[in-house]
């Protein structure tokens, strides 16, 4: 979440009309994030989440629109999109697409701020996710799959300085064995794909939101648990026993892992840290480089 589309007052406010969510008040970009950009919007009934998608087609909003409707109905406590005045849960704006949805209450903590009942819940929370997502049978493609994330480390590697020699060393020794370690052949579903610690919501220790489904899309369950791993149990340089327990505990309460998943969890882990680091450098150090920071 960041703000690469610029969104003044008199749009601000042609938003809160056009999806009548009543009387503007003020509203503020938010900053932190990587890929699209967000607003929060006040008016007299309440706050608003603004996003505008920077990089997906319509074909593509639509599929991220449907899921999160499908998964709102099964419970999943996930934002869901307003229809505007005219019938649509998007507006193009300047070329992109818009939609709005009701902010969703809570706070987003720190990964050394999760405790342990923290992290049992979000376990037990992923795995109701990928559980739901057995019955959605509409298409939503992997945009960050091992074959796409390959292909862009290609064109991102090509644009890297040399005093980055030593990082591209070990990207490339990545690249070659998961190639050929990789599996395959494990459960599918319904990902969310970028479980950080700043996508989840919390109020006290009941888990009251599940944000940003940019990622989301029909993937391997157990890449979505390593990337949650990656994101909330690797502290100090180190992974944490302590944190990794609790996570773990409530996943399997719900949907216990299968032996080849145990055995291919490493590699995931591998994985996910490989596709965060591609994307991280395409998303922030080539676009400063291209602004001329």
């Amino acid at each position: 979440m960041a703000i690469y589309t610029p969104l003044n007052k008199r749009e601000a406010v042609r938003i809160a009309e056009e999806f009548g969510l009543g009387d503007f008040v003020s509203y503020t970009g938010i900053r932190n994030g990587s890929v699209n950009t967000h607003y929060l919007l006040e008016t007299k009934r309440g706050r608003f989440f603004i996003k505008i998608d920077e990089v997906k087609s319509e074909v593509e909003v639509k599929q991220e629109q449907e899921l999160l409707f499908y998964l709102k109905r099964q419970g999943c406590p996930c934002p869901q999109p307003i229809k505007s005045k005219k019938g649509k849960y998007y507006h193009e704006f300047h070329g992109k697409y818009l939609s709005v949805s009701r902010y969703l209450e809570g706070v987003e903590l720190p990964p050394e701020a999760l405790t342990p009942s923290h992290l049992e819940t979000l376990g037990h929370t992923l795995a109701d996710l990928h559980l739901i997502g057995r019955g959605y049978k509409k298409g939503i493609d992997n945009r960050f799959g091992f074959t796409k994330i390959v292909s862009m480390y290609r064109e991102v590697r090509k644009q890297l300085p040399s005093h980055l020699k030593n990082i591209v060393r070990v990207l490339d020794d990545e690249v070659v064995y998961l190639e050929n370690y990789l599996d395959n052949n494990l459960p599918k579903g319904i990902v969310h794909g970028d479980l950080f610690s700043d996508n989840v919501k919390f109020k006290g220790s009941r888990l009251v939101g599940i944000v940003d489904f940019e990622a989301a899309c029909r993937g391997k369950l157990i890449y979505d648990l390593a990337t949650a791993v990656n994101a909330l149990c690797y502290l100090d340089g180190r992974y944490r026993i302590d944190r990794f327990e609790p996570l773990i505990t409530g996943y399997e309460s719900l949907r216990p892992l299968s032996l080849p998943e145990w055995d291919s969890f490493p590699n995931e882990l591998r994985f996910s840290a490989l596709r965060f680091t591609v994307t991280r450098i395409k998303d922030f150090y080539l676009r400063k480089m291209d602004e001329g920071h």
